[in-house]
């Protein structure tokens, strides 16, 4: 007999909320995906779930215990287009709680995911609009930042977890773990030679995104499609260059070759690293589902410090109108990651041309480098250009 919890997943790309859920015992009833190729890839991995596409279009939704959505960040996210909530695309997350509102009988427990950014983008007005939402429905909250690397992924990828309940207290889903080990050390300073560091060639102006033995933020890319893989060093070899589409799966959490089901004839270029970019890291959904089916005890600290709405804390909880932070870090385990292990080596070595570029804006520009980093990067540049 099947104890988990019936699981609608609205905005599901491609099935990393779901694929976590159901590691931890929950079941898919009902998928809900636009996107022609991430439908492939649902239809794929969850063949016996009924697939829906464009949620404006749902009249109703099946009877359910949960209700998740990794609703879009285009609006809210830092690389997007910063409109905020009210923005045509991040606004859809609106058809979340009308479905809710029109169910006969509501779901216990509802789960949202989205980018950090939208705790300050706007005085967080994203966060405000969807408690407030959310409490106009009956539930209490809590949220939480966290950063997948703590599940052992190497990606330093930054996500808010919102949680709800009607009957139940969602801190004990979202507080019950928590490291208060060091921070992950992504300073610009002396080299580890058997590390990797991933960085976004795209830049070296103003950011660099530089991140130890793992890599930053994998994006979904231009409007295009166009891959929008971050770059890897390694001090050293020397080797500079960019993982393959399988290393992208893996740093998510899925196994390789997940979005295969999508390719047809004629797909979009680049099309699978933008369902990876937007997608949800399985092992954190896992997280989610595991305490959902057995909640813990809060962790220990002060909670009573009411939320000063200039900005929204990094992990918080309420209900009826008022707010607490919540002394949780950003990590609820602390995993070991080696960016290495998730590689099939050797990298697709970095451009000439997307080398001589970033080179290019570095020396431009005022950021600082690790010693050994920029001349690593002037070597491969030649070493690519030999080549021609």
């Amino acid at each position: 007999m099947n104890n988990g919890l019936r699981v609608v997943g609205l905005f599901a790309g491609i099935g990393g909320i779901e694929a976590g859920l159901a590691r931890a015992g929950h079941r898919a009833v009902m998928l809900n995906e636009i996107d022609p190729g991430a439908r492939r890839v649902l239809a794929s991995h969850f063949p016996d779930v009924p697939l829906t596409d464009d949620v404006r279009d749902l009249k109703r939704l099946p009877p359910a215990d949960l209700v998740a959505a990794g609703f879009p960040c285009t609006d809210i996210s830092q690389a997007g287009r910063k409109i905020g909530i009210t923005g045509s695309q991040s606004s859809l997350v609106d058809e979340v709680f009308r479905l809710i509102a029109a169910m006969r009988r509501r779901p216990n427990w509802l789960l949202l995911e989205n980018v950090s950014y939208m705790l300050r983008l706007d005085r967080g007005k994203a966060m405000s609009h969807i408690v407030n939402a959310t409490e106009d429905l009956g539930y209490r909250w809590a949220y939480r930042v966290v950063d997948c690397r703590a599940f052992g992924l190497p990606q330093r990828r930054q996500r808010v977890v919102f949680v709800a309940s009607l009957k139940d207290d969602p801190r004990r889903v979202l507080f019950a773990d928590n490291s208060e080990g060091e921070d992950y050390n992504d300073s610009i300073g002396e080299v580890d030679n058997t590390a990797g560091y991933g960085f976004y060639w795209t830049e070296g102006l103003r950011g660099l995104g530089w991140t130890k033995d793992a890599v930053p933020t994998i994006k979904g890319g231009s409007s295009l499609g166009i891959p929008s893989a971050p770059a890897i060093w390694c001090p050293d070899t020397g080797e500079v260059g960019t993982p393959q589409i399988e290393d992208a799966e893996r740093m998510q959490g899925f196994p390789a070759d997940w979005t295969m089901p999508s390719l047809v004839p004629g797909e979009v270029r680049g099309g699978r690293w933008k369902q990876v970019g937007n997608a949800v890291c399985v092992p954190l959904a896992e997280w989610v589902g595991q305490r959902l089916t057995n909640p813990g005890t809060p962790v220990d600290g002060r909670w009573n410090l009411p939320i000063e709405f200039e900005r929204w804390p990094a992990a918080a909880f309420g209900a009826k109108g008022s707010a607490w932070m919540a002394p949780v870090s950003a990590r609820p385990s602390q995993e070991a990651f080696n960016i290495r292990k998730f590689l099939d080596l050797p990298l697709k070595p970095l451009s000439a041309k997307a080398t001589a570029g970033f080179l290019e804006r570095a020396h431009r520009g005022k950021l600082r480098f690790s010693e050994g980093f920029l001349e690593s990067l002037a070597s491969h540049l030649r070493c690519m250009r030999s080549r021609v």
